[in-house]
């Protein structure tokens, strides 16, 4: 599970950011100006174009900078830059694209543990300067995550921790020194964070047993049933386990995470709406999400129960062009956001292939018996009818296997509400004006009838 490495566009619009956030306060110093502020501790706010960390994002330690990105660290790093010098210790790209283990560089990119990711790049960074070329006895230094890291030599070789350092001075700043190891720092907590989610993935859910039932015709113990596989769909459908009243969903089905090591619904939950957050334009969806209380407990515990769901979330944009009216209803919220959830698991690449092969898709909602239609435009995935429709925007915003979030620009709208609403109105105009008609032909065939017999004369209403 390699990451490729990131085009170098991507690294030097970042290291633009950093330059650009501080053009207002103005690039009159020197390097040498920035290396005198360092050494005399002060700090003008300022990153200069020549800083070790716009060299980081601009290096061609590719991997170490996506993932400093992805982490969330850029403005951590660019605070202590401006406090003081900084060592960071880089692995080769190969390090952390081949030789580092598929199953740690998974956890590390899981939303969910976006602290340990952090905590693991801060401890490849020391808050000083430390020039190997005349350093090579034996230290301890504090890095950024508090914990100390070992630099001493061995054979002639230098090592930091117990990887060795190959390239000694690879990038040298006014503001800071890079150095190149051979492989990835892992500190001792991150590890023990990574062994106890990989023990309770091997650990099953136990299913309590009832007393054990006889068949009163042999006399015999019945045969129990055979165990659901783990990971197995449940048997009973969502709308049940929707339902009011006592559960009616079957055993959590066995997995990771949770008290009883099943899924972890509403931690699952608080993530995604975490990454909404993180994201950025769908922090309206997200406080929708929290303030709802009962609508994010509901889902936390679907999905624990061993259910799958898809979340069509809209944009802040579309959230805004909703009116008073459409909010101001009981439970509106509720039913508008019932629309916008799946019961399926369905990615950007699955929604995509099916309009594609079958041109129009129905999904059936949480909100009974709405279905929202899918179909293929301009290269996307358009969900609705004509006004009422929007477009698959940011595809797969967060995946984890049981939650899939896509990101569209609208607003959804059941449209079956309306046509009958309208054909009720249509049916109650058409009664009334029919009723009329049908008296009047029936009294003008009675007065003929009286009239053959000269009775006609008796009734008013025949004259």
């Amino acid at each position: 599970m390699a990451m490729a490495p990131s085009p170098p566009c991507i690294h030097i619009f970042f290291a633009s950011i950093l330059l650009l956030s501080n053009f207002n306060q103005g690039f009159s110093s020197s390097p040498s100006t920035l290396q005198e502020n360092h050494s005399n501790g002060s700090y003008s706010g300022q990153i200069n174009s020549n800083s070790v960390l716009v060299a980081l994002l601009d290096s061609h330690y590719t991997e170490l900078a996506e993932l400093v990105e992805k982490a969330l660290l850029l403005q951590t790093l660019e605070d202590a830059v401006g406090k003081h010098n900084i060592t960071i210790f880089a692995p080769r790209n190969e390090a952390l694209e081949r030789d580092l283990d598929p199953e740690f560089k998974r956890f590390l990119l899981e939303p969910g543990n976006l602290k340990s990711l952090q905590t693991l790049l801060l401890y490849h960074i020391v808050p000083n300067r430390i020039n190997l070329s005349h350093n090579s006895s034996l230290h301890h230094h504090s890095t950024l995550c508090r914990d100390r890291i070992k630099l001493g030599s061995q054979s002639g070789e230098k090592l930091i921790d117990s990887a060795k350092i190959i390239q000694v001075n690879a990038v040298e700043r006014p503001d800071g020194v890079i150095h190149g190891i051979e492989r990835l720092l892992i500190p001792r907590s991150v590890q023990q964070d990574f062994n106890n989610r990989r023990s309770l993935q091997s650990i099953s859910a136990v299913k309590p047993e009832g007393a054990p039932e006889v068949d009163p015709r042999t006399h015999r113990l019945k045969k129990p049933a055979p165990p659901a596989k783990p990971g197995s769909a449940p048997v009973l459908p969502i709308y049940d386990a929707m339902a009011p009243g006592p559960s009616l969903a079957p055993a959590p089905a066995p997995g990771p995470g949770g008290p009883h090591h099943h899924f972890n619904g509403e931690r699952q939950v608080k993530d995604f709406i975490e990454t909404l957050l993180l994201y950025g334009g769908y922090n309206e969806m997200a406080d929708i999400l929290v303030n709802l209380t009962s609508l994010a407990t509901e889902m936390g515990r679907l999905v624990s129960e061993g259910y799958v769901l898809t979340v069509l979330a809209p944009n802040d944009e579309a959230m805004a062009k909703l009116t008073t009216d459409q909010l101001s209803e009981p439970g509106a919220p509720e039913q508008i956001i019932y629309y916008h959830v799946i019961p399926e698991y369905q990615t950007e690449e699955s929604m995509y292939n099916a309009v594609r092969r079958f041109g129009k898709i129905s999904y059936d909602t949480l909100r009974l018996p709405h279905k929202v239609l899918a179909q293929e435009a301009d290269g996307s995935v358009k969900f609705g009818h004509a006004e009422n429709s929007a477009y698959l925007f940011d595809p797969d915003i967060y995946t984890d296997g049981r939650i899939s979030v896509q990101g569209i620009d609208g607003v959804l709208f059941p449209l079956e509400e309306k046509e009958k609403s309208d054909t009720k109105t249509e049916m109650k105009s058409v009664k009334v004006a029919a009723k009329p008609q049908r008296r009047g032909k029936l009294l003008e065939v009675a007065c003929r009838m009286l009239g053959t017999f000269g009775q006609d004369s008796h009734f008013t209403t025949c004259q």
